[in-house]
């Protein structure tokens, strides 16, 4: 193709279309992607680039897998699409909730298909004011996530985020949404005298139930591993400390798998590491790699059980809830992942990034901290290492280092001054290396 086939692409797209985040001044110097194969996405200049983040966390299977495609066809020709609402249903919904029952957590059994994770959020914050009501305690609706988590930005989702660039054009939020401290082992503070920093952390939420009333608060959620909040592992002891908490008031814990499910951590799904059961859970993203928009919820027995016991419907409903061709997508895909063991080799390659990355940068002086859990990496940048102190928001410097990496053929996004890291999990060890090694050389084009 011509180098200036991206350019007329962008000037058509630029004419009619609205992106999410959208904004002229990035979409300017935008890639256009006509292309892919693996961890490679190519664009209409022909340039080939690592996807350094799976597309968007998701296409964890990488472009051009055969059985994902096979599948969606297959289901095209068969049935495109029928309803999912009640009274109606279809074999691969059933086969995706068998499977999902079998892969996720033990007292988990029963799922609702929704679109992606932003709708998954939705689902859970409704499903868990109806199960409060159901159970004669009306008043409990309140919704406590966490600073830099990341839920989706419908309006509910928006307000459960915890990323503080997302509300002003929107608001007022929805009342009663409470944030809480982020666990953070690199900034988080402990107070004087605390147990550890991981149980200190996990307390801001027993404060928060406190100051807003046991009998006010429906639920906590929080993603196993902060993904677009950079990254962010919490600390060994965190989330036993959390189901503790959650156990004592009466608190229903929901874990946001929308990144961390189905082998991104090196576990099928991320509250694994630390063997604590949810209460719920959603997912969206790597179910189909990102080959169709499918997401959910999962719900324990005991929340099931009251539901089914209430005799009543439950007026939530998407029309694209159990799609066919999804499911279908979706069934191929668990397949995939069991039969290559995405989660084997997200840990495997997610050492060797991270291991990689700190025998590179580690030691560089503008390099606060190299983190990361399975195949999830960040690496936090920093004016000074010693007393942790941020560059300033002006100096661009996480722009600047991701500009460099574009440069030299690997595509990613920033969180600030965090570069993020999560390519596919078919990714080959060359590119690994590939990875670290542009990381390394951009590190040094910006920082010396």
């Amino acid at each position: 193709m011509s180098n200036n086939a991206e350019a007329e692409l962008l000037a058509r797209d630029a004419a009619h279309l609205i992106h999410p985040l959208h904004s002229q001044a990035v979409h300017k110097t935008g890639k256009v992607w006509v292309g892919g194969k693996g961890e490679f996405l190519i664009d209409a200049n022909g340039d080939k680039f690592i996807d350094g983040l799976s597309g968007l966390w998701n296409n964890t299977a990488g472009n051009g897998q055969r059985d994902l495609i096979d599948a969606g066809s297959r289901q095209l020709e068969e049935m495109a699409f029928a309803s999912g609402y009640a009274g109606s249903s279809n074999p691969q919904a059933i086969e995706l909730g068998e499977k999902l029952a079998r892969i996720t957590y033990p007292n988990i059994n029963h799922f609702f298909f929704t679109s992606g994770g932003g709708e998954s959020t939705d689902s859970n914050i409704k499903m868990a004011r109806y199960y409060w009501k159901l159970k004669g305690k009306p008043e409990k609706t309140k919704v406590i996530s966490r600073i830099w988590g990341y839920h989706g930005v419908t309006l509910a989702a928006m307000c459960a985020t915890g990323i503080n660039a997302y509300w002003p054009m929107f608001e007022p939020r929805i009342p009663g949404f409470v944030h809480i401290p982020t666990p953070y082992p690199y900034l988080y503070e402990a107070p004087e005298g605390a147990k550890s920093q991981g149980i200190a952390a996990a307390d801001e939420l027993e404060k928060a139930i406190l100051a807003e009333g046991a009998d006010t608060v429906a639920m906590f959620i929080a993603e196993p591993v902060q993904g677009a909040g950079g990254v962010i592992v919490p600390q060994a002891d965190y989330f036993p400390r959390i189901r503790e908490i959650c156990d004592k008031y009466d608190v229903l814990l929901v874990s946001d798998e929308v990144i961390t499910g189905f082998g991104r951590t090196g576990k099928m799904f991320g509250l694994e590491h630390w063997g604590v059961k949810p209460d719920m859970i959603q997912y969206a993203k790597a179910i189909t790699s990102g080959y169709f928009s499918l997401g959910g919820i999962g719900i324990s027995d005991e929340i099931a059980d009251v539901m089914h016991q209430s005799g009543k419907p439950w007026m939530h409903a998407y029309t694209y809830s159990a799609h066919p061709t999804g499911c279908a997508i979706a069934n191929a895909m668990i397949d995939l992942i069991e039969r290559e063991d995405f989660p084997g080799q997200a840990a495997e390659k997610g050492k060797r990034l991270l291991v990689g990355l700190k025998d590179a940068i580690g030691d560089h002086p503008n390099v606060g901290e190299v983190r990361g859990l399975g195949l999830m990496c960040a690496v936090e940048y920093v004016k000074d290492r010693g007393t942790k102190e941020m560059f300033d928001a002006a100096d661009g410097i996480g722009a600047r280092i991701n500009a460099e990496t574009i440069q030299r053929g690997l595509y990613s996004r920033v969180r600030g001054d965090a570069y993020l890291l999560a390519p596919p999990i078919v990714t080959s060890e060359a590119s690994i290396d590939r990875i670290v090694e542009v990381v390394a050389e951009s590190t040094k084009a910006v920082l010396g």
